[in-house]
């Protein structure tokens, strides 16, 4: 009687501290508010087969207990049971998968309007490039990665020469404009995620990850390496600043192109050489 008390009030302790418990998700600030809802039909399927079989099992536990006089039950096979436990199992499994799959379709189709941002990870920390006034990122290749070209931009490219490059952890972004991340790694995996926009991707060498978002509050949010990537990892963060059109504008005008940024760097080496 007290091991099937136990796992009763293991059951109700659980309910009762998910319903009650002071942490929560963080408030949602993009349009993937449905993020949240998957997880929480989630937490409704696995949170009632938990219930049903935790009190199952305390319901055995006390109603088939140790008799003297009675014998153990031998049967092998019960085709009905197995039958409905596949259906049901099924059907779970269906409700599980299938909000996620629609989901899943949404966040990789980008639409049309989407400005591309390339988020360069390293270890420990985030840079990124935006396109220029032509609106066009120019072509990268692992090659052409230097210490005055980070992200690899082809020279060559016209549509590059305007890029424009971030060389801080901190990225600003504009409200309500459909925005989409294209994430590298110049070393080991990583993952960039935001909290607040229930948006994250792995960081994989030599591949380009994509997601998308449209931020809908304004606000500094954090950025998190959500994938263990060596001894720093605790110190990879960046801020994300979701900011009006004017402000957006303003902080865009501040920051270097890659034509200039090379031009810069050139200058340095002459200078030094001097």
């Amino acid at each position: 009687m007290i091991i099937a008390l136990i796992f009763f009030l293991v059951v109700i302790g659980s309910l009762v501290f998910h319903v009650w418990t002071p942490w929560w998700w963080t408030p949602v600030a993009s349009n993937w508010g449905v993020i949240d809802d998957t997880i929480a039909l989630t937490f409704w399927v696995t949170g009632t087969v938990f219930i049903i079989i935790g009190l199952f099992v305390a319901y055995c536990i006390w109603k088939f207990k140790y008799d003297p006089n009675k014998r153990a039950d031998y049967k092998p096979e019960d085709k009905k049971l197995e039958i409905n436990l596949t259906l049901i199992t099924t059907v779970g499994v269906i409700a599980l998968l299938a909000p996620g799959l629609f989901v899943w379709n949404k966040y990789v189709n980008v639409p049309k309007d989407a400005l591309e941002i390339e988020v360069l990870a390293y270890q420990w920390g985030w840079k990124y490039r935006l396109p220029g006034k032509d609106g066009k990122l120019g072509k990268s290749d692992i090659k052409l990665i230097k210490d005055k070209n980070i992200f690899g931009i082809d020279p060559k490219d016209p549509n590059g020469k305007d890029d424009i490059l971030v060389d801080s952890n901190e990225l600003n972004i504009e409200i309500n404009k459909p925005v989409k991340i294209l994430i590298r790694s110049v070393d080991v995996l990583h993952n960039f995620f935001v909290p607040q926009f229930r948006a994250k991707m792995d960081a994989v060498p030599g591949l380009i990850t994509y997601y998308w978002f449209e931020p809908n509050k304004l606000g500094k949010y954090e950025v998190l390496c959500y994938e263990y990537c060596g001894t720093g990892h605790y110190g990879m963060r960046g801020k994300v600043t979701v900011s009006n059109e004017n402000d957006y504008k303003t902080w865009i005008a501040k920051q270097p192109t890659f034509e200039k940024s090379i031009a810069s760097a050139e200058e340095k080496i002459q200078i030094t050489k001097k």
